[in-house]
């Protein structure tokens, strides 16, 4: 049996087991079949012409040039696990007495960090609403405390009229679990909710039924989600920003231009409701990119 017929037979009774033991459906035995295939043909470039002349650095030279090829983090460990189990399907059925595979290591997702806006891109879309109106007026408050206090979006919907104790310049804030928490709030968004408060929500309260929460949509009615989102997404289009942005991006950058202007860690971890320090710690990496990129600018050697 030559080279290519022997791996087809083997790959032939995999394709049976697939399908009769563990019921998958064709798009999945398509998708395991195309990621073999080329795996096959990279064997057979390698010389390799038996299933048990497969060894270990054959699967990472093919992981290599995965990479190479362009493939995506994703796609390379979809190999790898389509790899894997045939070479687990070929030692249980007594194929091959090892399984070259096993001590391969599975490429690590690269970390995604929170978009982050910068002072100025926020201050821009800060100059969008129009404040003579009454929707313009709630909107720029609305944004001003989002990042006035990093809040969660579902926190900002859900605050209540008497959350913000003015002589204090705090908010509380329900997080997740209902754990309460208390925020500052700066002076440029308490000036924003003082008028929002006293010219705007009283109209907005008399269209319909409020109850205690502090934003209300044009109906007099508790904002939800999708509504802050297209309020968002439109003030970032009007001011021509090509930045990718999504409803935590203040939140995000809250953070992050707190770490960058010397806050310590655990400050920041109270501010944000975080449970766990180390979700708060993802931010310190954006704020050593910030130092690296000062230093790179300003040191004689950088």
């Amino acid at each position: 049996m030559d080279k290519v017929s022997k791996f087809n037979s083997v790959l032939e009774n995999y394709y049976d087991s697939l399908l009769f033991d563990k019921g998958l459906s064709k798009l999945t035995l398509e998708s395991y079949g195309n990621d073999l295939k080329r795996y096959f043909d990279f064997l057979e470039s390698e010389g390799v012409s038996d299933p048990e002349d497969i060894l270990p650095e054959h699967i990472h030279d093919f992981i290599l040039l995965l990479n190479d090829l362009g493939l995506t983090v994703n796609s390379v460990i979809r190999n790898l696990s389509s790899i894997r189990n045939f070479h687990k399907f070929m030692v249980n059925e007594d194929i091959c007495p090892n399984n070259p595979a096993l001590h391969i290591e599975t490429p690590k997702q690269p970390k995604i960090y929170p978009a982050v806006l910068s002072v100025e891109e926020i201050e821009k879309i800060f100059s969008v609403p129009d404040t003579s109106t009454e929707l313009g007026l709630r909107d720029r408050t609305m944004l001003e405390m989002t990042y006035a206090c990093g809040l969660r979006i579902s926190e900002l919907l859900t605050l209540e009229y008497n959350s913000v104790i003015f002589p204090e310049g705090i908010v509380r804030v329900i997080g997740k679990r209902n754990k309460e928490r208390i925020v500052p709030i700066g002076s440029s968004a308490l000036g924003f909710l003082r008028s929002y408060l006293s010219d705007v929500r009283p109209q907005l309260a008399a269209r319909g039924k409020s109850k205690n929460i502090l934003f209300l949509n044009s109906r007099g009615n508790k904002m939800s989600r999708m509504g802050f989102w297209k309020i968002l997404r439109k003030y970032v289009q009007l001011a021509n920003l090509s930045v990718e942005i999504h409803p935590h991006t203040f939140r995000h950058s809250f953070a992050t231009h707190l770490l960058e202007g010397g806050a310590d860690l655990r400050s920041v971890q109270e501010m944000l409701g975080h449970a766990d320090i180390s979700t708060t710690q993802i931010y310190t990496h954006i704020d050593r990119e910030h130092l690296k990129q000062v230093y790179r600018q300003y040191h004689p050697r950088g």
